[in-house]
């Protein structure tokens, strides 16, 4: 089996004049011209078609975790024809990007990386980074992972308005 490189993207897309964030991987170097919806492209890495997979899966893992984050403490996050909501600033998505990008080369602490990620999904990892019983190096990913969720918005805004009980 032939294995190809391809490009690992993150850009900015835009669609029935509806923006979003797009993470992606394309064969063409110039992702503007495969895809007529992107307007500019922000990170373009060369990379191997099984660590772009990889790579993808953390990326994606990452982001929904911090959009089910966002939306379970109230927070109104809008929903794009496709791809990631503007709600989350570019400066988060490119750490996200960078983080599993760049740690994809050690192995052992992708896989540590990765399983603090799924435990993420379900509980907060300040539990973990504040016990005494997990060594240290996992500790040491805990609160890294734990900040690439640490965005929150300014304000609030709840999807829905109660009305007063007295007026």
């Amino acid at each position: 089996m032939l294995k190809k490189n391809l490009f690992l993207i993150l850009a900015d897309g835009e669609m029935n004049g509806i923006g979003y964030w797009i993470i992606d991987k394309t064969f063409n170097e110039s992702p503007a011209l495969e895809n007529k919806n992107i307007l500019e492209c922000h990170r373009k890495e060369l990379i191997g078609e099984e660590s772009a997979k990889n790579i993808l899966y953390a990326i994606n893992h990452n982001i929904k975790n911090l959009l089910n984050d966002l939306k379970e403490e109230g927070f109104e996050v809008e929903t794009p024809p496709k791809g990631i909501s503007h709600s989350l600033p570019l400066d988060v998505l490119e750490k996200i990007f960078d983080f599993w990008l760049g740690l994809y080369k050690d192995k052992s602490s992708w896989d540590t990386c990765i399983g603090l990620l799924k435990i993420k999904k379900r509980i907060s990892l300040s539990s973990i980074f504040m016990s005494k019983g997990i060594k240290v190096n996992a500790k040491k990913w805990a609160k890294i992972i734990e900040e690439l969720h640490a965005y929150r918005p300014y304000s609030k805004k709840l999807k829905e308005q109660n009305e007063p009980m007295w007026k």
